[in-house]
């Protein structure tokens, strides 16, 4: 992986490390899918003003169908699966959900595709999951209505596999820019039927706390708009797998943030677990590599 991307991978987890936090404040006051809403809509108003400026738009209609197969795999239906869980557990039980992400990507690669992983990339992928399985060692005790809420997230991470998949099989369909921004506007018309048939938008929208309000933008403008930019690039240069790999740090930075603005206790198995995290993420990214026994000689 190169320097750049590499850059472009701890910055991705460190905003997305945090939307977990934003999600599991504005979700409890607005409710999930009227969250779901403002962040696609507040992500394609953002994407569309950052292609007028840099003078890169270009005509979406020619696309459509490829950004109603985006808009649905990699937006819509896992934003609404995180927001209706995030009604019942923690944002780091969230962050962990996610971190499978790159193990449904890779085994749909193999099923699927009949792509072959190197081994290095296998143990790199059990190393994470061992490491974010310790990080998240101390949320594992769910209460009875939380279980169903942790299948969701699983089934989010789920759909960003298939997701990554079928952007780098379509990774000529449709430049990175265009992409984030067409797959924003239809994620918004498609998560439009469930915001109506939901509860809706609160009707006390006074009583909504600043924090609140703040989270909500921040997860459209930063968490969704700015970081699908570099997600999209990080797919079309690394491929799936490592583009994935972002969601094994996810965790360490939603503890980082934790300690750092919430004054979480950062435990033993957790500085552990982070350092598993960040080798398997060196493996499956090929940033370190084994010894072959031909260098031994």
């Amino acid at each position: 992986m190169s320097i750049p991307s590499v850059l472009r991978l701890l910055l991705l987890a460190a905003i997305w490390g945090g939307s977990f936090l934003f999600m599991r404040i504005a979700v409890p006051e607005f409710g999930p899918m009227p969250v779901v809403e403002m962040r696609v809509v507040l992500a394609a108003v953002l994407l569309w003003m950052v292609a007028r400026i840099m003078r890169t738009s270009e005509s979406l209609l020619p696309h459509w169908r490829h950004f109603l197969i985006i808009g649905f795999l990699n937006t819509a239906l896992p934003f609404a699966l995180f927001a209706y869980a995030a009604r019942e557990i923690s944002a780091s039980l969230l962050a962990i959900a996610n971190s499978t992400a790159p193990l449904f990507a890779a085994v749909m690669s193999v099923v699927l595709l009949r792509q072959r992983l190197n081994p290095q990339a296998w143990i790199g992928l059990l190393l994470g999951v061992v490491g974010v399985g310790l990080v998240g060692i101390d949320q594992m005790q769910l209460p009875p209505e939380g279980r169903l809420a942790f299948m969701a997230g699983l089934g989010a991470a789920c759909s960003y596999g298939c997701a990554s998949l079928y952007t780098r099989y379509a990774a000529n369909t449709a430049s990175s820019s265009a992409t984030a921004q067409g797959s924003m506007w239809a994620a918004s018309m498609l998560a439009l039927p469930l915001l109506l048939v939901s509860d809706g938008v609160p009707t006390a929208l006074s009583t909504i706390t600043p924090v609140a309000w703040f989270s909500a933008l921040m997860l459209g403008l930063v968490c969704t708009g700015l970081a699908y930019i570099l997600y999209f690039r990080l797919i079309h240069d690394e491929g799936p797998v490592r583009a994935l790999s972002v969601t094994f740090l996810i965790p360490l930075f939603g503890i980082f943030w934790g300690w750092l603005i919430l004054n979480e206790q950062v435990t033993w198995h957790m500085v552990f677990g982070v350092i598993l995290v960040l080798l398997g993420t060196a493996l499956t990214n090929g940033l370190l590599r084994w010894p072959r026994a031909a260098n031994a000689q």
